[in-house]
């Protein structure tokens, strides 16, 4: 299924999208998601008590986590791109936080302030927690998961070096989009799972999550191993080759640009880029 928040109406809310048949299924009330999101019976529940439902092209799909109890980031975690980035591959995963703020749903401008001209895309996995993880061994990670979205790690390449840490220059404003909705309890599998991105059109990455040097069990269990992962957590799990930094010569988003990603079994999400 996929859990999607979106405007209609004046209102916001959240509920079941069926893309195949363009439509999503409100929920009337609804209970807060993160919680929800720990509870995959309650999930189902719920499911089971939609209508008829609303035309796709009638809402605004929203990000499906504006504000998870942690948003978590990994960095140089595909072979390839370690590789374009003339990079060792990491011994453990390199983690790191964004912020909240950043986030932004479908079709939301990425806005660029005007103390960078280096910012780059990213095309990433984002892993969304179910019930608590505490201390979990890989082999029961998926146990914890309640599904997965795209995420957009836009950075800011000036700032991300400059700082000499990398949170600042991915969570400027508008920095995150997220969505178009969360794949729950559909994909048992997300080893091999084919992720694009393209600006204006153009290709710019293409690859699977088979290249991963951490796969999401990997993920999950180093980090629950330090922190508690509540439900509603979102781990960005790394982009694949194709940035925009690595190219020759070096290639940035400008305004006017459109961003489109698209994953394997979760599904597309574009925004445009505008002067911030």
């Amino acid at each position: 299924m996929k859990i999607a928040r979106f405007q209609h109406g004046g209102n916001i809310t959240w509920g079941f999208a069926d893309p195949a048949r363009g439509k999503v299924h409100p929920l009337n009330d609804p209970p807060p998601l993160r919680e929800v999101l720990g509870d995959p019976d309650a999930v189902r529940a719920l499911r089971m008590r939609t209508g008829s439902g609303i035309p796709l092209e009638e809402v605004e799909l929203l990000a499906p986590l504006p504000d998870p109890p942690a948003f978590i980031g990994i960095g140089l975690n595909y072979r390839e791109h370690a590789r374009e980035s003339g990079m060792a591959e990491p011994e453990s995963p390199i983690s790191f936080p964004f912020y909240n703020s950043a986030i932004i749903g479908p079709g939301r401008p990425i806005a660029i302030p005007p103390f960078t001209d280096q910012v780059d895309w990213e095309a990433e996995l984002g892993v969304v927690i179910g019930p608590p993880a505490r201390d979990v061994p890989p082999h029961r990670v998926p146990l914890h998961i309640a599904g997965y979205t795209i995420v957009n790690d836009v950075s800011a390449r000036d700032i991300q070096m400059g700082d000499g840490q990398w949170s600042r220059g991915k969570s400027f404003d508008s920095f995150k989009p997220m969505g178009p909705w969360i794949t729950a309890f559909e994909l048992d599998d997300a080893s091999d799972l084919a992720v694009k991105l393209w600006v204006n059109g153009e290709i710019k990455q293409s690859s699977t999550t088979a290249d991963l040097i951490f796969d999401v069990p990997a993920l999950v269990s180093h980090l629950s191993r330090s922190v508690t992962l509540r439900s509603g957590t979102v781990i960005s799990t790394g982009t694949p080759q194709g940035v925009g930094f690595a190219r020759t010569p070096p290639e940035f988003l400008r305004p006017g640009d459109e961003v489109t990603l698209e994953i394997e079994g979760i599904g597309k999400m574009s925004n445009p880029v505008i002067a911030g």
